[in-house]
């Protein structure tokens, strides 16, 4: 589970989803902006199997397909933007420490 919410687009679709009741496929698209199509499907299929994401088929023409938060993909939403905001207050201080690492020497085998 932590390894999906880790992935690129993951936390963004949630992020985008929960500022609307629900979203066009398109919609969604166009809001991320440099997300291909199959990234976003494979993306909300993923989400929709954790049970975050509902997904709604609509019988119109041309189909229409809406996203939309679960309570449990709500619920998911506060430790989300606490994730967040604590990498917004220590980003200078990652970045920091990973330009001052020096990994320790390889050992050669015998």
């Amino acid at each position: 589970m932590l390894e999906r919410m880790g992935d690129r687009w993951s936390m963004l679709v949630l992020f985008m989803l929960s500022d609307h009741q629900s979203m066009r496929f398109s919609v969604l698209k166009n809001a991320i902006g440099d997300i291909s199509q199959r990234m976003l499907s494979q993306t909300l299929r993923r989400l929709e199997q954790d049970g975050l994401v509902l997904r709604t088929a609509h019988a119109t023409v041309p189909p229409r397909v809406d996203y939309e938060l679960t309570a449990l993909g709500q619920s998911f939403l506060l430790p989300m933007r606490n994730l967040l905001h604590w990498a917004e207050q220590n980003h200078q201080q990652v970045r920091d420490a990973r330009l001052a690492y020096v990994p320790p020497p390889r050992h050669e085998a015998l």
